[in-house]
């Protein structure tokens, strides 16, 4: 489940799982000879996928079925596609790349729908950047956001946090991942970009916060 995860994080297309079996079946391929491999598995992990994995006193199901589906649920919610393959053989990679046997399974979320949503279900601690309305107007209309336009600072954030993004009125409007800490944060705020580099002696480019980094209640 962790690497479905990370998966998230980092927008990856396709999360491999390499096992001691080659795929799901539509129930224990050790013990059921009418056991179905599956090799595509399509709108999400429901109800009669996980039955397959069978019951959790099962050894299928202790083998790990019941993981590697509850790890493809976190993947495919964040828009990356998995595949379950047979680790066991030479090479895995290069053989399911060549068309071994294996179980895709796809996803109906795409990456910035995901991104998005994990964003908004962040953590976002303290950190928050208060927006003049131009600024907030900007973000709203798909733009990243400037320091310009930010009239405050508030709390304390590294570079890569997630922060609140707010109205001067207080109000809400989404959730960022700042390019800057705090304490940049506020050296830049209501700056022009182009004189980032005079202020703190480097720039690490002209966005407070890109706008594939935003996502907006």
């Amino acid at each position: 489940r962790l690497a479905a995860r990370v998966g998230g994080m980092v927008g990856a297309d396709l999360l491999v799982l390499l096992s001691d079996i080659d795929g799901l079946y539509t129930s224990n391929p050790k013990v059921s000879a009418a056991a179905e491999h599956l090799p595509l598995v399509t709108g999400g992990i429901t109800p009669e996928i996980e039955a397959m994995a069978g019951d959790e006193t099962s050894a299928y199901a202790k083998g790990g079925m019941v993981t590697k589906l509850a790890a493809a649920k976190i993947a495919l919610g964040a828009g990356c596609a998995m595949a379950i393959a047979d680790g066991r053989v030479l090479n895995p990679l290069q053989a399911l790349v060549d068309g071994a046997r294996a179980t895709l399974f796809t996803s109906t979320e795409t990456r910035h729908s995901a991104r998005e949503a994990w964003l908004l279900g962040a953590l976002s601690g303290d950190g928050a950047l208060i927006l003049d309305d131009g600024a907030a107007r900007a973000v709203q209309a798909g733009k990243s956001l400037l320091p310009a336009g930010v009239v405050s600072v508030e709390g304390a954030f590294e570079r890569g946090d997630t922060v609140r993004i707010s109205r001067a009125d207080g109000t809400d409007i989404g959730r960022g991942i700042a390019a800057y800490g705090s304490e940049d944060a506020a050296r830049i705020a209501g700056k022009r970009s182009a004189d980032i580099a005079t202020i703190l002696d480097e720039s690490r480019g002209p966005n407070l916060i890109h706008a594939d980094d935003l996502a907006l209640f």
